[in-house]
């Protein structure tokens, strides 16, 4: 029996939304990446969701749900939850669609995704700490007013809206043999596994479809291993797109049918993976936009056991708040050894500071930062606490920084962003 007739979105439902958001929606680059191939092997390319409309793929879904309301509907609004990016999705269609649309967010939601949010329109509501929370409170607004309730990614019609990225995708690319993507409800992920596996059939090919989580937010593995929804107690990642805690019920029935494997990366890649696409592709992606990235870096595909030749990411959004960019740049430098902070324990005299300067320079290092204490915490009288920030070339060269530092006596402990 063919699986897809059994599930709850199939190729069809993709391809007429798809008709649906012609002319609505930008159709995305594919850009080719030569640094991401000489790591992986791979002819590496990059489907820039990130350059889509209010910046992310979830235009696409909320679109598409939002266009085939009736009338009645649409005169008693909608609501919807989001830690940014569906819920600019939602206020673009809502403007486009000339419908009222008020918008949970969680507190301490990035400020340039808020303000994106109410500039499109939107009635903003800031409430709870996280996605999961937001989500409840806008059902709950739901079931009190009768607004219509767009969820993020458990609802059929958003589904196949995200699932249109897999069309374009082999339009664009025909010979690719693996996708990557990042997951966290699972709306974009079940999607695109059901254009891209039922397109993959009918030309007698196999193509791989990989979901990619933060570590920290990895609800899809235990939930799989489990066939049934383990919710997380917990979510804490930089990925905020993906920091969703349960998987949605749909994308699930279909996730656990369609996609080869769901993986897992950490926040130290993470950040590797947004400098990588900043520096080697001059693209600015989100954490939670660069996951698949982060996998190709890390060579989950190896682990995996899968040799692809040609070999697509999706970079789902690329909204992503300046001042976490600048913390994420950070981490990324420290993580590909080109950063380094170190701290020391000198004795308060004349000439200690020279001669760390001296070592550091002849170390060909560069010092961006110093901070130097002499009292405070558990400094003893005569000691000085000194912390140095610096730019380095790489883990071989910070190693040969601290080697020398210790070579003149000091002790450096390298300081983690």
């Amino acid at each position: 029996m063919d699986t897809q007739t059994t599930l709850p979105v199939s190729l069809s439902d993709v391809e007429a939304a798809a008709d649906l958001l012609r002319g609505v929606i930008a159709r995305t680059p594919v850009e080719h990446s030569r640094a991401l191939g000489m790591v992986t092997g791979s002819d590496v390319y990059l489907k820039c969701e990130n350059l889509q409309k209010a910046g992310s793929f979830k235009v696409r879904g909320a679109y598409v749900r939002m266009a085939r309301l009736t009338a009645e509907e649409r005169a008693r609004g909608v609501v919807a939850a989001s830690a940014g990016n569906h819920a600019q999705g939602v206020a673009v269609a809502a403007d486009r669609l000339g419908i009222k649309a008020r918008i949970y967010m969680p507190l301490g939601v990035a400020l340039p995704k808020l303000t994106a949010t109410k500039d499109h329109g939107a009635e903003v509501v800031l409430h709870g700490h996280n996605v999961d929370e937001a989500l409840a409170e806008a059902k709950r607004y739901a079931d009190a007013t009768g607004a219509v309730f767009v969820h993020p990614f458990d609802n059929a019609d958003i589904i196949a809206g995200q699932g249109t990225i897999g069309l374009e995708l082999l339009e664009q690319l025909p010979d690719v043999d693996t996708v990557l993507m990042g997951v966290g409800g699972g709306g974009l992920l079940a999607g695109v596994a059901v254009a891209i596996k039922a397109k993959a059939r009918e030309l007698g090919r196999d193509i791989k479809v990989i979901g990619v989580q933060a570590e920290n937010a990895a609800a899809y593995p235990p939930s799989l291993a489990a066939d049934a929804l383990v919710p997380l107690e917990k979510v804490s990642t930089i990925a905020d797109g993906i920091a969703v805690g349960r998987p949605g019920q749909l994308p699930f029935q279909i996730i656990r049918e369609l996609v080869d494997d769901v993986v897992t990366v950490s926040e130290d890649a993470l950040a590797r993976a947004l400098v990588f696409l900043l520096e080697r592709s001059k693209l600015v992606v989100e954490p939670a936009g660069a996951v698949g990235v982060a996998a190709l870096l890390e060579g989950k595909l190896a682990e995996l056991g899968i040799e692809s030749k040609t070999t697509a990411v999706i970079l789902s959004g690329g909204n992503i708040d300046p001042l976490l960019m600048l913390k994420v740049i950070q981490r990324g430098l420290s993580v590909a050894g080109r950063y380094l902070t170190v701290r020391m324990m000198l004795d308060d005299r004349a000439g200690e500071l020279a001669t760390i300067s001296r070592v550091i320079a002849e170390s060909d290092a560069n010092v961006t930062r110093v901070d130097h204490t002499r009292v405070g915490g558990s400094l003893s009288m005569g000691d000085v606490a000194i912390t140095i920030d610096m730019e380095t070339k790489g883990h071989l060269h910070s190693e040969q920084v601290l080697n020398n530092l210790r070579a003149e006596g000091f002790q450096p402990v390298v300081v983690h962003p």
